[in-house]
């Protein structure tokens, strides 16, 4: 079983503009022959996907991001299976907005978390099944309190990336809750702020208490660059995906124009190894890096893990870098 993950999926703003006038693989570039291998695709939907709303002001927002209902269709081109919805762009347009979307994912097929009609909707896990295998994924996120989803509100999962918040003593009981039901348990983190290669000692800690409660894989994003990753027994630790595809400028130091495509390979629920597919973002399409921008990320991405005690290879085969998952 082959299971992608991608990093920020931005469809707002200039990206809308230019899929007015293209066809709904745009986005995907040249990537597109790599998702479609996989046996399941995941991404963090960073903006709403809706007709309706207007921006939110009711806290201080800069940027609003929305991307016409029917741009469902360029998540359906590349075979996308789920989508995170808890970060801080899905109530970018409100509460009418947010509802629309999760309409338009149910009549996409298109399974989501992290955001919902309500509190209890927004901790429910998505729910699919790959090969007869089940898997499940939680999302959440320590952005926008503001938005944190009630017993008759729409909103996210909100959670303060602390085992020593109160609300920790519920993720435990909805992992606990759900971990029977699945046999690979994927946890989405939309955490901390923007920038920095280096995750915080907090994040650190969080993501080996989840793994320690039954999570298979922790899958980060939120920093728009690329972080380490690390194994922690024998599950990987994904702190930050980067950047996938948007209209973003580009930071000349930290580089969010650059990121990979993650490739986990699992044989008989045990992740053997983990593949790296170096990309870069240009002219509002995912596309693989080459050159000097490839050389670039690859040589940050090798020395991030090498922090984190995690070894790398490149496979020049298969143009990646190579994380072999040993068993424990």
């Amino acid at each position: 079983m082959r299971l992608v993950f991608l990093g920020d999926v931005m469809l707002g703003r200039l990206v809308n503009q230019v899929l007015q006038q293209t066809g709904a693989t745009y986005p995907w570039g040249d990537t597109l022959p790599l998702l479609l291998q996989a046996d399941t695709r995941i991404c963090n939907l960073e903006c709403v996907l809706a007709d309706v709303g207007s921006p939110w002001t009711l806290t201080p927002k800069i940027f609003h991001f929305r991307s016409d209902a029917r741009n469902v269709a360029v998540l359906q081109a590349a075979h996308i299976d789920v989508v995170s919805l808890a970060n801080n762009h899905t109530l970018d347009f409100g509460y009418e907005a947010l509802l629309q979307m999760l309409a338009v994912l149910r009549q996409a097929g298109i399974g989501f978390a992290g955001a919902g009609a309500n509190s209890a909707e927004a901790r429910q896990p998505a729910l699919w099944e790959v090969g007869g295998r089940k898997l499940g994924l939680l999302a959440l996120t320590d952005n926008e309190p503001a938005w944190e989803a009630g017993p008759e509100r729409p909103g996210i999962w909100y959670m303060p990336m602390t085992m020593n918040d109160p609300r920790s003593a519920e993720l435990c009981a909805i992992l606990r809750a759900v971990r029977p039901q699945v046999d690979w348990l994927i946890i989405s983190l939309h955490w901390g702020g923007n920038w920095g290669y280096i995750p915080p000692v907090e994040h650190r800690a969080f993501a080996h208490a989840l793994i320690e409660a039954g999570a298979d894989i922790v899958y980060g994003h939120s920093a728009h660059v690329v972080r380490g990753i690390e194994i922690y027994r024998g599950r990987p630790i994904l702190y930050s995906c980067g950047d996938w595809v948007d209209d973003y400028a580009v930071d000349p130091h930290e580089r969010n124009d650059l990121s990979f495509l993650f490739s986990l390979e699992i044989i008989d629920l045990q992740p053997t190894r983990l593949l790296l597919y170096p990309t870069a973002i240009r002219a509002f399409q995912a596309r693989r890096a080459y050159g000097s921008d490839r050389q670039e990320i690859v040589t940050t991405m090798q020395r991030l893990c090498a922090q984190l005690g995690t070894a790398t290879r490149w496979v020049e085969s298969e143009g990646c870098l190579e994380i072999v998952i040993a068993k424990t």
